[in-house]
This record gives structure tokens, sequence and C-alpha cells, in this order.
């Protein structure tokens, strides 16, 4: 008797809204695990989660928005703590962040947002910046002249926008001539047919920007098999891969993302509130200084 009438004390002096003992449960899914970004991502936040006394139950929505909308229905349903999510595209996930708020589960987003005020806190890479120093590098590369084929993310995603919105600006700026720009939805393989494609229409370009390193990759693969050699390529995310190509001289630059650091910020955001209810000093947190790995081979 004595031993209930402690723990009902115990719970009764926990400080309101804070989070009684136990590790704290936060489900997470990424766009799809075929991708070595979420796939650094993915790690990285479980190794944060573990040092900041969390558990994370994870979902891969293997590159599918019905399958990550049922993801986070799930977590709301089995009552986690909060919720992390990288979305699919902007608005495919908006009806289950916000359920997810009215049921009192903070939300963060991590790389991509999505078109909500219902989330606690987005982190995220300055996508558009890192746009730019793709541009910049393709035009430094090419002398300000030549021509550039350009394979956009999945449609719909922030990252996606935000990565052309960057290179496009800057292109633009400059006497680079933009010849054309498709998606590939940040797919290797589609990286590869999309490229085969437009060589075939367009013979003439001297440089390729992919807006991920598995487009840029798989670009470089339909090049290479075509015996085209010599033109400047530039991918995003700075993944394993993507280093072993510029290894090999294959691949020219990548942009760094850091996407375990971005999903290990947001945790910890998601963490406090969960604890103390205490809220970011901001709702967005984006890194304004996004790395341009070009010569992080010589470090």
């Amino acid at each position: 008797m004595k031993k209930a009438l402690f723990a009902l004390l115990a719970v009764a002096l926990l400080p309101q809204g804070a989070h009684a003992a136990g590790p704290i449960k936060i489900g997470m899914t990424v766009p799809g695990l075929q991708f070595p970004f979420f796939v650094t991502m993915k790690n990285e936040a479980e190794q944060a989660a573990a040092k900041l006394g969390a558990t994370i139950i994870f979902v891969d929505a293997q590159n599918d928005s019905a399958k990550q909308q049922a993801a986070v229905e799930n977590f709301v349903a089995q009552k986690v703590d909060a919720i992390l999510i990288s979305p699919m595209t902007v608005d495919s996930l908006v009806p289950a962040i916000e359920e997810a708020a009215k049921a009192g589960i903070p939300v963060a987003t991590v790389d991509r947002k999505a078109n909500t005020d219902a989330v606690l806190v987005h982190v995220g890479a300055d996508n558009v910046q890192g746009g730019r120093a793709a541009a910049k590098y393709i035009i430094d590369k090419l002398g300000n002249k030549g021509s550039v084929i350009e394979l956009e993310g999945t449609p719909g995603a922030s990252a996606a926008i935000d990565r052309k919105t960057g290179f496009d600006e800057v292109i633009k700026k400059s006497n680079v001539k933009l010849l054309v720009s498709q998606t590939a939805e940040f797919n290797r393989a589609k990286g590869q047919s999309v490229m085969e494609s437009l060589i075939q229409k367009y013979p003439n370009f001297d440089a390729v920007f992919g807006a991920n390193d598995e487009m840029i990759i798989g670009a470089v693969e339909a090049m290479s098999a075509a015996g085209i050699k010599g033109k400047a390529t530039c991918g995003f995310d700075a993944t394993p891969d993507a280093f072993a190509y510029m290894k090999e001289g294959k691949l020219g630059a990548t942009i760094d993302q850091f996407p375990g650091k971005q999903a290990s910020q947001a945790l910890g955001y998601l963490v406090d509130f969960v604890k103390s209810k205490k809220k970011p000093a901001q709702q967005e947190t984006e890194w304004d200084d996004v790395v341009d790995a070009i010569d992080k081979l010589d470090g």
C-alpha cells in the first residue's frame, strides 16, 4: 500500500507537462532507405536518441507517400511521445501532421518541409544556398560559358524545389545556358535512364547537375556507357558513393548537407519539448553554412 501511495505521489509531483519516467518514444519516418542520405540520417538519429534517453520507432516509407502517411497515423494511434519526419513532398503529410498536433504529439520535420504550421520545428540545411553553390561550381568549371543539363528531384519535395530554385537563379545570371531541366525523382536508375535519353536529344552539353548524388551517379554511368568524358559534374548530399566516384575521378563535386546533424538537432528539440514543454526559439532552423564538398577529399 505504501509503495502504491508513493508511486501516486511521485506522479502527482511531476512538473505540469513533464514526461513520466522511462524512455521517450519517437516515431520516425523518411522517404526511403534506398537513398544513402536517409540511411545516414536514420543511423545518426538512432545514435543521438540513445544519448538523449529516447528510443526510435522507425518506418521506411519506401518512396511511397501513402505508406508514409499510414506510418504517421500509426504513430499517433500508438501514442508516441513525438514524431520526426522527412516528408516525401510538401503536401503529402499535412493532414497526418495536423492530426498528430491535435493529439498533442509534437512533430519535427527534417531536411524536407511540410506545408503546415502544425510542426513544432523544422531543421534543415539551406537547400537554396546549396543549389547556388552547385551552380557556381559549374560556372567556374566551364569558364562561364557552355551549357548544362539539370536533373531535378522528386516533384513536390521541398528539397527538390529549393535546390532547383538556387541552381536556376545563379545559372540564369551567368553565360552558361540551361539546356533542359527534367526530374529523375532522386533515383539512381532513373537518373541513368533519363540521362541516356537526354544525351540523344542534347548531345552538345558541357555539364550536368544532379539534385542528389544518386541521380548524378546514374548520369555519370550513362555518360560512361556512351563513351562521353570530360564533362563538369556536380551532385548533392555528399554520400559515401559520391566520394568514391570523386576519388576515381568520375565525379567533380557534391554538396554536403549533414543529414545526421540535422536529425540530431531536431531530436534535441523534440526531447526538450517532451520533457519540459520547452519550445525552440524559432519554428524554422535552416543552416546557411552549406558546405561545398568539392575540395573535401584534400582535407
